[in-house]
């Protein structure tokens, strides 16, 4: 993969999880307080913790920070996969953000 095909990849990644945040802040009681500068995503609950979502450019790698660790991504096979074969990236925030939130979500790409 080139670095367009990774920007618009991770940039398509970023845009799945604003939408689906605007999504629950809509329809749901959560307010997910979403900010983005350049490709840093920060998602911040009503209890302050965080996650963050940034992407490292020249890794090709999408990285996940949350209260349960941190967490490495890479795009194989139309999916992006944990470096260490853990779940798969959309997974994984579900799970994290389900836990700092206090109610199950779901993240899926667009």
């Amino acid at each position: 993969m080139n670095d367009l095909e990774f920007l618009d990849r991770a940039e398509a990644l970023l845009k799945s999880v604003e939408v689906t945040c605007d999504r629950l802040n809509e329809t749901t009681d959560l307010d997910i307080d979403v900010q983005r500068s350049g490709g840093v995503m920060s998602l911040t609950f009503a209890n302050r913790s965080q996650i963050v979502v940034n992407f490292q450019k020249p890794l090709h790698e999408v990285w996940l920070a949350a209260r349960s660790g941190g967490f490495h991504y890479r795009f194989v096979e139309a999916d992006w996969q944990d470096t260490k074969g853990g779940l798969p990236f959309f997974a994984r925030l579900s799970e994290t953000a389900s836990q700092q939130a206090g109610q199950p979500l779901h993240f899926k790409p667009l």
